[in-house]
């Protein structure tokens, strides 16, 4: 259906594509992949006639129509959600404007029999025609349910655009490219705004499209529940597998061992040979036989492994300092903006070392909680971070918020302190950003470029707990593992906003879900809270329970009438007193503790560390320093609770 015919294009001394050709048939569902900065978005834009290559055209039939949705775009202003969706369908409106005029005319007209009026007739036929072609009929319906699909509210559709954040107003852009029903669809990262419920819609969607549908997704599992085809992009190069990607993985591994296995032999075949050719080579008894090698040797076709980009980010999370039990402690919060009421009540808690998900439509709160936690919101009711904790927050526009005036060397080195900022080349590195790249100025950067640079100064400082809103935009899959990897063996609590059910699989084991102003609890993975999703109520949450406030009493008249009293105070001071020496002797172990960590932690901070011999070795001391830690800091829990116990009786007998 489209041909695309030896495209080239470079930029500076690189060749994005070199030569490439590859055919789109009718109906097929192509997921293009590739490492950020491969081409698979200026792919799309020349598919699109966006972007001219320097060589090479794309062929496409006489009649042919295409939808295409780009990752950034510029909005129309002054039309309700609905109006700018309805614009797609224009040509159906200029149709009926003209059937109109042409019915206005037959009514004024009394000529029947003349040739203008038969020529009215017919082009009124033609014209109906076309509209039941259109289903100009079913134009409304069509809207609603695409709308709506897309997590749209019947109230929102005569809101002005101009009232929707990006993300929403670039759902309008996609449900207008939908309703084309182009002969081929280009989707560049369509799954970045939507939300879970709203990317199973697409994917229904999809499935029974008419069309061809080119898309780009750093989602595996939309990959591969939409597509039947995958073309990566590699190094100026395209490989074409007949498969979704994670059987495409799997045969791209296989392709690989054969043609690597293929090249081994053949370079032995090759050595052995003109080893013959130059031992025999002077004997002429053998002169026959060399020639025929020699013949041999030049008929072989050499074959050739494809160079592969194997670079890739290493990094890892340092060791999450010590903090107190509960890290975060939620209690009957609720925000508003004006007269909408996002969310009221809310209570939950996040214990050291757990790692939840949020997970909702869009606008039901998700972003809107994390950062009421990280102060950048006001609230009612009361939010309590824990004794110790180091909050590490990615923002959803993180990547969008870095100085674009600056370099990336002096993003990081800005943000570093004291022996860091001796060591900012090498964490530069360990996130792809190294040579001369480190002198580049933000704004030069492709977005998943600044995602991994946002994700460079988490690593500034040690954290215990972390909070993602949607981490993986803009991260292509590989990035995405190595991230999710990291993330699995961070060791601190973690609250994590994402839309991936790739990426959240095995990574969180507890799911809360926003939705119509309440926060349900659900223990087990994402797929498990799927699963149980179409069940209308899910576990309450389980609220904090906070230490109730001591009863103010009236002071009462000493009772001097008890023999034992004094006694009694007496061995309650001798135990308080031993409690507090408990105490101070914990607390001095607690701090040599604490400075053997950050001595060590010091050590695994540094991002080039990873590969010394010595690696396994500090670390091991660093969980076995860890565990002493973690042993003290329950005894003094346990001293100091007791202590306050005694004290408390203490002050009650005056």
């Amino acid at each position: 259906m489209v041909g695309i015919n030896k495209i080239t294009l470079s930029f500076a001394d690189r060749f994005l594509f070199n030569n490439v050709s590859f055919i789109i048939n009718k109906q097929e569902r192509i997921g293009l992949v590739g490492k950020n900065g491969a081409g698979k978005s200026t792919m799309l834009k020349i598919l699109a006639g966006v972007q001219i290559p320097d060589s090479g055209n794309i062929s496409t039939p006489s009649d042919f129509s295409l939808g295409y949705l780009p990752q950034d775009m510029e909005f129309e202003e002054g039309r309700t959600v609905w109006e700018e969706t309805a614009t797609v369908f224009d040509k159906l409106a200029h149709i009926q404007s003209k059937i109109d005029k042409i019915n206005h005319q037959l009514v004024e007209r009394e000529d029947y029999e003349s040739d203008g009026y038969l020529k009215l007739l017919d082009d009124l036929t033609h014209l109906n025609e076309e509209l039941i072609l259109l289903d100009a009929g079913n134009v409304d319906a069509l809207i609603e349910q695409i709308l709506l699909g897309l997590g749209f509210k019947r109230s929102d559709f005569i809101r002005q655009t101009s009232e929707f954040s990006g993300g929403w107003r670039m759902r309008i852009e996609l449900a207008k490219i939908l309703l084309t029903n182009a002969d081929l669809l280009l989707l560049d990262e369509p799954t970045n705004h939507l939300d879970i419920e709203s990317i199973q819609w697409l994917e229904d969607f999809m499935k029974t499209y008419d069309g061809a549908i080119v898309l780009i997704s750093h989602d595996r599992a939309f990959l591969d529940n939409v597509t039947n085809r995958t073309i990566e992009i590699s190094i100026g190069k395209v490989y074409d597998y007949k498969a979704p990607y994670t059987k495409y993985v799997q045969l791209r591994k296989e392709r690989r061992e054969q043609e690597i296995a293929a090249y081994n032999n053949q370079q032995k075949q090759i050595k052995d040979t003109e080893e013959f050719i130059e031992r025999f080579r002077s004997k002429a008894t053998k002169a026959v036989q060399v020639q025929s090698r020699i013949k041999q040797l030049d008929k072989i076709e050499r074959i050739e492994i494809d160079e592969e980009d194997t670079s890739a980010m290493r990094f890892y999370f340092p060791p999450a300092p010590r903090s107190g039990k509960v890290v975060v402690d939620i209690k009957d919060v609720g925000k508003a903006y004006g007269k909408r009421q996002i969310f009221d009540d809310v209570s939950l808690s996040i214990v050291r070392g757990e790692k939840v998900a949020f997970v909702g439509k869009n606008g039901e709160g998700k972003s809107t909680m994390v950062k009421l936690l990280v102060g950048l919101e006001n609230y009612t009711g009361n939010i309590t971070i824990g004794h110790n904790v180091e909050l590490g927050y990615y923002a959803q526009n993180q990547s969008d918020i870095l100085d674009g005036e600056k370099t990336l060397f002096q993003t990081i080195d800005d943000e570093a302190k004291g022996d860091m900022r001796t060591k900012v080349r090498g964490l530069l590195g360990s996130f792809l950003f190294s040579g001369e790249d480190v002198d580049k100025k933000v704004k030069v950067l492709s977005g998943g470029e600044r995602a991994r640079l946002a994700f460079c100064k988490l690593l500034l400082a040690p954290i215990n707990l972390l909070i993602l809103d949607e981490p993986t935009n803009h991260l292509d899959l590989r990035s995405k593992e190595i991230l999710k990897e990291a993330l699995i063996a961070y060791d601190g609590a973690m609250i994590v906003i994402s839309h991936d059910r790739d990426f959240l699989q095995g990574l969180t084991e507890k799911v809360y879900e926003f939705k119509d102003g309440n926060v349900n609890q659900h223990i087990g993975d994402v797929y498990e809270f799927l699963r149980t999703r179409k069940v209308d109520s899910f576990t309450d949450i389980e609220k904090g329970v906070g230490s109730s406030k001591p009863t103010i009493r009236e002071e009462q008249p000493k009772k001097d009438s008890n023999p034992n009293l004094f006694e009694l105070k007496k061995e309650l001071k001798r135990e308080c007193k031993s409690l507090k020496n408990t105490i101070q002797n914990l607390e001095k172990n607690i701090s040599k503790f604490e400075e053997i960590s950050e001595k060590l932690n010091e050590k695994l901070h540094d991002p080039m560390f990873y590969k010394d011999k010595e690696y396994d070795k500090i670390l091991k001391q660093w969980q076995e320093n860890n565990s002493e830690l973690e042993l003290a800091m329950g005894k003094w829990e346990d001293a100091q609770e007791a202590y306050d116990k005694k004290t408390a009786e203490l002050e009650k007998l005056g």
